[in-house]
């Protein structure tokens, strides 16, 4: 992997040159790691932290740079993108429902992935073992979804591709995101989170822990992170201001009214009924 790393490097960094056989066949070699986990945007870096990996995002950059339209067809559709971009088919043991989704490939899908339709998975993107992707979810370039996760019907994980050092959303193990939530710009969902339907997260919203008395937040390079086990919901605070107070005004917040308990884990656990077993043989 090093070695793919590193010619990476050198073709990104050098926009002029036009594109040959090393440029695409790096390409291939990169869209090849992520469909198998060899390699990934952001890793965990141990103690609760991630790593990115520029070089990554540098090869999917230059994959957009380098590739041509063409027009490809999926059934009776048509569509036109980067050649070098291509539309990857589910792997083994994992359900694609038919009815309009879509996984690029140089994605990652684990086993016992459940893809209900329509949704879209971009490239980059790594969705760990027995996670649920709702109908009208997406899963942006380059986000981390762990295991067992469930994101809900119109739930939004954006992705990111530049800056190349930044960090991808993160949704860690066991985590369930409700319907219509949106997590962005680097936000990090830890273990066994619980985003209630419409909580929106982005790198530059406070999040207020009505149990722990704290207020979470982006602080320079310290991306916003969510507690493991909270139970988040869509609330307001007011605006202080002398202007705010004259007119009443509050703006979104989210808040974290408790901690997952018995009743919460009723509610959050899946239908294993409609899991795949994931033992299928190759």
């Amino acid at each position: 992997m090093k070695t793919l790393a590193e010619r990476i490097e050198r073709l990104f960094e050098r926009p002029e040159e036009p594109p040959g056989d090393d440029h695409f066949q790096a390409v291939d070699e990169l869209r090849q790691a992520l469909d198998q986990g060899t390699a990934r945007a952001a890793q965990p870096a141990g103690n609760g932290e991630w790593r990115v990996n520029a070089w990554v995002k540098k090869g999917i950059l230059l994959a957009f740079r380098i590739g041509r339209i063409a027009e490809s067809e999926a059934g009776a559709l048509r569509f036109s993108d980067k050649h070098t971009l291509p539309l990857r088919k589910p792997p083994q043991g994992v359900r694609l429902v038919p009815g309009g989704s879509s996984l690029r490939d140089g994605c990652f899908i684990g086993r016992g992935v459940i893809v209900m339709p329509p949704s879209f998975v971009n490239i980059g993107a790594y969705v760990d073992e027995e996670s649920l992707i709702d109908s009208h979810a997406l899963v942006g370039s380059c986000a981390q979804i762990g295991k067992r996760v469930h994101l809900s019907a119109a739930a939004q994980i954006g992705g990111v591709l530049e800056p190349v050092g930044g960090l991808p959303v993160i949704v860690e193990d066991d985590a369930l995101v409700g319907g219509n939530c949106g997590v962005y710009e680097g936000a990090i969902v830890s273990r066994g989170a619980v985003l209630a339907s419409g909580t929106i997260l982005t790198g530059g919203t406070p999040v207020y822990d009505l149990v722990r008395g704290e207020i979470y937040r982006r602080q320079g390079e310290r991306p916003l992170r969510i507690p493991a086990g909270a139970v988040v919901v869509p609330g307001s605070r007011a605006i202080e201001t002398a202007q705010g107070r004259q007119w009443g005004i509050s703006v979104y917040t989210p808040v974290i009214v408790k901690y997952r308990d018995e009743k919460t884990e009723k509610s959050a656990q899946l239908e294993q009924v409609l899991r795949p077993s994931g033992r299928e043989s190759d």
